[in-house]
């Protein structure tokens, strides 16, 4: 059984910080990427930013020079630290992983608000 558990959600202030990490355990074959994705309310689900298992990053547009998702690849964990944040970046942000036989993995998610 392969678990995601996410942290590091909350309430912050417009221009403010947050760092999300979500730790990965379980029967995992090879992980190939992970990532973290959100949705606001009456919005569909976004990719936010990926790593893959080489290193290789990618972000969605608006939040290129604010987030930086990065990995512990002994610990199974990815992480995302957010700056400067937005009211736009209000959402559920849910970490994903997906493993090289193909499988696909999610979290909770976890709730951040960030306040005008």
């Amino acid at each position: 059984q392969v678990q995601l558990v996410e942290s590091g959600g909350g309430l912050v202030q417009a221009g403010g910080s947050l760092t999300l990490s979500c730790a990965s355990s379980g029967s995992i074959l090879s992980i190939a990427a992970m990532g973290w994705y959100r949705q606001a309310p009456g919005k569909q689900r976004e990719l936010v930013a990926a790593i893959t298992r080489g290193g290789r990053t990618n972000y969605v547009d608006s939040v290129k020079g604010r987030f930086t998702i990065s990995r512990s690849i002994a610990e199974n964990t990815v992480y995302l630290r957010m700056n400067s944040l937005k009211p736009e970046d209000t959402a559920v942000y849910y970490c994903n992983l997906n493993s090289v036989d193909t499988r696909v993995y999610w979290g909770q998610g976890t709730q951040v608000t960030v306040s005008s």
